[in-house]
């Protein structure tokens, strides 16, 4: 079809000529609403970005001598990575004479996957490379989506009120607990009024 026949042809219809393939011979043209187009591709390559998983790798290190304090802090943080659906890569770095005993890493490693399992997996188990001992853990996206959709509804009130963990694992009551002190009243200031004259 002629150039200007086409040109036509799409005015009429109120859409838009757009050039194909103008590499072929005869060039190749289409009658099409081209805004709408545009708009149902930007919307594709969205979702498709959106569907896409952003996984990243965070990464932990450890000693083999890691003070307990310490130990809970960053195991805190893997089960927090996990939970945002990133993999973490734990290391354990020796120094000197610490790498003649890799149970002391492998121990280490398992008190962490016992501490995030309800979050994450083992992907790869521990294994020594040089002075380092890693092991890879991936998010359990079940349990990340059971765990997400509990913390939304809330704690669950089972009557207890007021009552929780006395600082020797003994469950406080309320009655254990000192009566909180009332403040005492502050003196009323005194003030003297002079009359305006």
């Amino acid at each position: 079809m002629p150039l200007p026949d086409a040109l036509k042809m799409a005015q009429e219809s109120d859409l838009d000529l757009v050039e194909v393939a103008p590499l072929a011979t005869p060039p190749v043209c289409r009658i099409m609403d081209f805004r709408k187009w545009q708009y149902e591709e930007k919307q594709r390559a969205k979702e498709s970005r959106r569907k896409a998983s952003n996984v990243s790798v965070k990464e932990m290190k450890y000693r083999p001598k890691i003070g307990v304090g310490d130990f809970d802090t960053k195991t805190r943080k893997v089960a927090e990575f996990l939970s945002e659906g990133h993999k973490v890569k734990v290391t354990i770095m020796f120094r000197g004479r610490e790498v003649f005993h890799p149970e002391l890493g492998a121990k280490i490693l398992d008190h962490i996957a016992e501490d995030v399992a309800e979050v994450g997996k083992v992907e790869t188990q521990g294994r020594l490379d040089g002075r380092n001992m890693t092991m890879v853990l991936a998010p359990d996206k079940k349990k990340v989506a059971t765990r997400r959709t509990d913390e939304r509804s809330g704690p669950a009130d089972d009557g207890r009120a007021g009552d929780g963990v006395a600082g020797d694992g003994v469950l406080a009551t309320a009655a254990d607990r000192p009566a909180p002190s009332t403040p005492e009243p502050a003196p009323a200031a005194v003030t003297t009024e002079t009359p305006i004259a």
